[in-house]
């Protein structure tokens, strides 16, 4: 029951809405006077203006598809690399921080350090994942005590200790994580989740899909080929025995749906009451072999209905299919850093086979990622110090304040909200909490022992370590400085029960943000993505927290049935996309995201009208200001994937594909018709009753 926090939300950055020429005319007459050469105006990285025109194709209609029409050439000639499954706009700028993290890591290996600085830790550990012939030399030895462990379990209690241990990777049934309480925001609680499988969703073992079908073969081999490579004798059998345990658990396992239903997630319930309601894990045990006895008397559980079933699936277990399940697990969790043999095949099922991902990354590559998710704050502290100016946080500030009242002036123009409602978004906008950049206090790695020889050791002592820093929280007040993404990361999120919209560093690139770029442009990129966050606080599970965090019900009944019908109506409009034959995007799983989106460009389009100032937008390549806004948005979302991962997507992520961030918005959107002159009988095209506006 080891399950990490993430952090929640979709992708974002934010904007400096700049004018580079701004100063152009005094500047012009000041060379005059002095004869001293005019300094040419900076270029925007992409294009003229900020967007790519040469990746455009101008012989698609901007009706029928706009994605192709932003990006067509760029889809047609650009080819994903070998050791990727999917690149774009956001891979663009991951590659670029991942070479910059590993010059950070370099430079901290030469310095050296004194033993326990965060120098030797991040040098040492990088060191440690690079030495493959030492690696090759140990074998299976560093690992061999966790598998005797599992061997000389008798217990289903013993099985369970050793599934919920902190130093071990041997997997479980259950998982927890401490988050501030939904329902008690000045509090910590754990919650509880139901988890064991080793495909990435239930329905990859019970759908009758001829591609699932094949993956679930495939797995069975994976598995018996992981128990050979480790001397296991009864491979095959082991491997069958665990397939039937996870297909058991996958019948049992909620779907997605649900679980992103937050209505339902939250059932507290005291510990007595937990092993009463499902009597057949023994959960007091697992809190004490956690760490955490004494620290909680209840558990938040998300899964309600499963986890009678799931303890009971678990006990019916016999004790060596369950050695066999923790045998595995242990192979596969550990399998990067062990042998090639082993991380060769764990690549081959779940690099190749799962995501279509023909070629393993670099080893460098993914020695920077064990770095960024062991030592990640220690890395950005460096980071920022050589990549984010400090003006880039005073940009970035403003233009979420520019959002936050584009935002507002949405709320007071719903004509379906009630004003006791609004008087409630008001409150809950109001509060919202930027985050910026980086965090203003980093975390601290000294407990933290990281050997330059030891690469096995190195990952477990930062799992302890991340454990103990996740339950420390536990009983104490609430840390609202804390992030739970590092600087370096090309992503953002919204927390519900925080109410706070996060921002790194990394985003704040171009096509998102670039100084030097047309206002239209950033307004219709990062200030989408801001928007984006923001709108996560309104969107269908978003909304049912107030601007304390709490989860409650501050919508009065009519304008909840209000909301609803709007959001069923463009769920509606997702389910009938369909990327690959049989295979839909499930408008109910990425409604969240997608009214994010909606809302997104919806407030970045008012922010940057009320930044014009009643004045009309230049002309640019012949583009005009909308025109331009929506180019950027378009190119925001530019990117291609394989077909193995487009389906894990449809099945797993609650992120529409690319192409249907970009359309399945712009069509709803009466601006994107006027800007493109957009007609009926284009394919895009929508009748104004049938386009949603939610916020």
């Amino acid at each position: 029951m080891k399950t990490r926090l993430l952090a929640t939300g979709a992708v974002l950055a934010l904007l400096a809405a700049c004018n580079p020429n701004a100063q152009g005319p005094d500047v012009k007459k000041e060379a005059v006077a002095t004869k001293q050469p005019v300094a040419a105006p900076a270029k925007p990285e992409l294009g003229d203006f900020g967007v790519e025109l040469t990746a455009m194709d101008t012989q698609v209609k901007p009706g029928d598809d706009f994605f192709e029409y932003v990006n067509g050439t760029w889809l047609k000639t650009f080819e994903i690399p070998a050791d990727k499954t999917r690149y774009g706009s956001f891979s663009v700028l991951a590659d670029r921080s991942e070479k910059r993290v590993k010059g950070i890591i370099e430079e901290a290996a030469a310095k050296g350090g004194a033993p326990g600085s965060v120098e030797q830790k991040i040098g040492d550990l990088f060191a440690s994942y690079m030495d493959t012939d030492a690696i090759e030399a140990k074998g299976l030895a560093p690992i061999q005590g966790d598998l005797d462990k599992i061997n000389a379990a008798k217990t289903h209690e013993d099985i369970a200790l050793l599934m919920t241990a902190p130093d071990m990777q041997a997997g479980s049934v259950f998982g927890g994580f401490v988050n501030v309480d939904s329902k008690q925001p000045d509090a910590y609680a754990f919650y509880v989740t139901h988890t064991g499988l080793g495909l990435p969703d239930r329905d990859y073992y019970l759908k009758d899909d001829q591609r699932f079908k094949d993956i679930r073969a495939a797995y069975v081999k994976h598995m018996a080929k992981m128990f050979e490579l480790a001397g296991i004798d009864g491979a095959a059998d082991k491997a069958a025995a665990v397939m039937a345990m996870e297909t058991r658990l996958a019948k049992d396992h909620w779907t997605r749906i649900d679980r992103r239903n937050r209505d339902l997630t939250y059932n507290k319930m005291t510990l007595d009451e937990l092993e009463s309601f499902a009597p057949d894990f023994p959960w007091k045990a697992v809190v004490k072999n956690m760490g955490m006895e004494g620290k909680i008397t209840s558990m938040i559980v998300r899964e309600k209905s499963a986890f009678p079933k799931i303890a009971k699936d678990f006990a019916d277990t016999s004790i060596d299919d369950l050695k066999a399940y923790l045998t595995f697990k242990t192979l596969s969790n550990y399998a990067p850093q062990l042998p090639k043999a082993f991380d060769d095949e764990n690549f081959a099922f779940y690099g190749k086979t799962l995501r279509g991902q023909p070629k393993q990354r670099d080893r460098w590559k993914r020695g920077v990622s064990l770095v960024n998710g062991s030592l990640g704050e220690a890395v950005g502290q460096v980071y920022v110090k050589k990549y984010f100016p400090p003006e880039s946080k005073t940009k970035m500030v403003a233009l979420v304040e520019n959002l936050r009242t584009a935002l507002g002036e949405h709320i007071d123009s719903l004509e379906w909200m009630s004003d006791a409602t609004k008087a409630e978004a008001h409150k809950k906008l109001a509060a919202f909490t930027p985050k910026i950049g980086y965090p203003d206090k980093w975390k601290d790695y000294s407990s933290m022992t990281i050997k330059r020889d030891d690469l096995i050791a190195n990952v477990r002592a930062a799992n302890k370590w991340a454990w103990e820093d996740m339950i420390s929280k536990l009983g104490g007040p609430i840390d609202k400085t804390e992030w739970f993404m590092n600087p370096q990361r090309v992503n953002a999120y919204y927390s519900p029960t925080r109410n706070e919209v996060v921002f790194p560093a990394a985003i704040l690139q171009a096509p998102f943000f670039d100084p030097n770029a047309d206002d239209a442009v950033n307004y219709g990129g990062i200030g989408a993505v801001i928007g984006h966050e923001m709108g996560h606080g309104f969107d269908d599970q978003g909304r049912k927290s107030d601007g304390t965090g709490m989860l409650r019900d501050w919508w009065t009944k009519e304008d909840a049935e209000a909301f609803k019908a709007r959001a069923a109506k463009f769920g509606a409009q997702y389910d009938a996309y369909e990327p690959l034959p049989g295979h839909h995007i499930n408008g109910k799983l990425t409604m969240g995201e997608n009214i994010g989106d909606l809302g997104g460009i919806n407030f970045a389009y008012t922010a940057y009208k009320l930044s014009l100032k009643g004045k009309e937008a230049p002309v640019i390549d012949g583009f005009t200001g909308d025109q331009r806004f929506f180019l950027s948005w378009g190119q925001i979302w530019r990117g291609k994937q394989r077909d193995e991962a487009l389906i894990n997507q449809l099945t797993t992520n609650p992120h529409s594909p690319s192409k249907y961030r970009c359309n399945g918005i712009v069509r709803n959107f009466d601006a994107w018709y006027d800007a493109f002159d957009v007609k009926p009988g284009d394919a895009l095209y929508l009748s104004p009753e049938n386009r949603v506006k939610i916020w």
